[in-house]
């Protein structure tokens, strides 16, 4: 399942955002992927243990906690520290599928990658290229968005970001751990809260929504590895 959720961020933190990150200290993206990764990647980053990206990534955490849409849908049960990229002079990304497993910088944990996700920083008209393009079962889906909203995509989609020709591509992107590891009945569980949720915002609580809540829970609580 890839879903669009707008608004993480509002204009101001991500004016905030942006003013940190044009101070910071980038360094070659190659840095931070394996032998197969750097001969596709072409950007920079900042470093995972850069004080300004702990920082920023903190102030990410706290905002998606403030998003139902995105709990919904990932169902996060631990989070990858959110990391900052910049594509910019032809920067690029090919075709690759996220590694399996990430480590916690500092903390000896390692976490499962199910979930994928982008936050971008950058208006679309600010620069040229830089579309994340993702493809799955259904096609191939280019996603470019508005600074402050966010994708997330199954972590199993091979995917790759064009070439920035204009500007520059700024965003922050991470991976969860999901309390349910299988996209098909992350999707089936997304789908029914949603449903319920519209359901009781017509009619209010009523004996269906009860049952159709109650199995809501029973189908996580059966699928939930926590």
């Amino acid at each position: 399942m890839m879903l669009h959720v707008p608004g993480v961020l509002t204009a101001e933190q991500v004016t905030y955002m942006r003013q940190q990150l044009e101070a910071a200290d980038w360094v070659d993206g190659r840095e931070t992927v394996g032998p197969q990764g750097a001969q596709v990647k072409r950007n920079r980053q900042l470093p995972e243990v850069s004080p300004v990206s702990q920082a920023l990534g903190a102030l990410v955490l706290q905002a998606l906690a403030r998003q139902p849409l995105y709990f919904s849908a990932a169902l996060p049960l631990r989070t990858v520290p959110p990391l900052f990229n910049r594509y910019e002079g032809g920067g690029h990304y090919g075709d690759h599928i996220d590694g399996a497993v990430r480590s916690v910088p500092g903390t000896g944990q390692h976490l499962r990658t199910d979930v994928s996700c982008t936050l971008f920083l950058t208006e679309p008209e600010d620069y040229d290229g830089g579309e994340l393009i993702v493809s799955d079962s259904y096609g191939t889906h280019e996603v470019k968005l508005p600074a402050g909203d966010l994708i997330l995509y199954p972590a199993t989609s091979v995917h790759r970001v064009a070439p920035v020709t204009r500007g520059a591509r700024v965003c922050s992107f991470f991976w969860v751990q999901s309390m349910v590891r299988d996209d098909w009945r992350r999707s089936m569980l997304y789908e029914l809260d949603r449903n319920i949720q519209a359901l009781r915002e017509r009619v209010g609580d009523c004996d269906e929504i009860v049952g159709l809540t109650g199995h809501y829970h029973n189908l996580l609580r059966q699928w939930s590895e926590v």
